[in-house]
């Protein structure tokens, strides 16, 4: 009997180094979009998807990670007595969206090693995987992880989040090699390749959601380090597909790299056009650039 996904992990333990100066004092992951830190978007997609327990791993410099997501009373009881109604429930619904646990990284051995250090909270159950970096919208259809999810409930096996990336992007990401496609976006796998350096086997890149089995701890313990020194996640699963089935869905949404400055920009513009308050002056101001580009 397949069991059902009900815990995820958010690993948020990277020095974003790639935002400095900003993130020597603030986590990548709280750099506003417009003004939603991006992790919380990761965590309302979690709770979209079904998911009802939540791990976020940080490290020992990025406690207001936490403090986002806990209650203010003092914020809470001045929003209360000025009668900003509106601001006190976003606020509340910020502390209450979900149960939020978390865990530190006390050394940055990568993500596989990230994702080790949450055994004790998964236990012998299946459980997603949502990179802090990467923050996907699909306005036409279901959440991202909720798409993985009934791919796993149809499968019963681990599951990787892929979309199409061009050729020469190829050194950037996990990308996986596939050995058949079972249905429409979903392909059984037959390799995996941490940011190959030439001859990709194809240009479908794992791109920040995943669903594992429990099983992946056994391979994530013997792990030796690899790209960079670092324990790595692809790496395991790799070891992992010599024991399961596991499978490649191409989901379907916008994703963002929150942790690339152009991608960044590029969500803050989308989703601020969104916004019925800030498309038309932004639109308006957008254009004005446009024309002054021309002279």
């Amino acid at each position: 009997m397949k069991q059902v996904v009900k815990k995820a992990i958010i690993p948020a333990a990277g020095l974003g180094t790639r935002f400095l100066p900003a993130t020597k004092s603030m986590p990548k992951e709280m750099l506003p979009i417009v003004d939603v830190p991006s992790i919380q978007y990761i965590v309302e997609e979690a709770v979209k998807s079904g998911i009802e327990e939540i791990l976020i791993i940080t490290n020992p410099y990025k406690k207001c990670i936490e403090d986002h997501f806990d209650k203010t009373f003092e914020l809470e009881e001045r929003l209360n007595r000025s009668g900003k109604t509106k601001e006190l429930e976003m606020i509340h619904k910020i502390s209450e969206m979900a149960d939020l646990f978390f865990v530190r990284q006390k050394e940055p051995k990568g993500l596989g090693h990230a994702i080790l250090c949450t055994k004790a909270f998964v236990g012998n159950e299946p459980f997603a995987v949502m990179l802090g970096d990467d923050v996907v919208v699909n306005r036409e259809g279901e959440p991202a992880m909720k798409q993985l999810i009934r791919q796993y409930e149809l499968t019963g096996s681990s599951i990787l989040g892929v979309q199409e990336v061009a050729l020469e992007e190829t050194g950037k990401y996990g990308i996986v090699k596939t050995a058949s496609k079972e249905k429409d976006g979903l392909y059984a796998l037959e390799d995996i390749i941490e940011k190959p350096k030439e001859n990709p086997p194809g240009n479908l890149a794992v791109m920040g959601r995943y669903i594992l089995s429990p099983s992946i701890f056994e391979h994530l313990k013997e792990q030796k380090p690899g790209a960079l020194g670092e324990i790595q996640l692809t790496d395991a699963i790799a070891e992992l597909m010599k024991e399961e089935k596991v499978y490649a869905y191409q989901f379907k949404g916008r994703r963002y790299d929150i942790g690339d400055k152009m991608g960044y920009l590029k969500a803050i513009l989308d989703f601020a056009l969104e916004r019925e308050n800030l498309r038309e002056p932004l639109m308006e101001y957008i254009c004005e650039l446009a024309e002054k580009n021309k002279e």
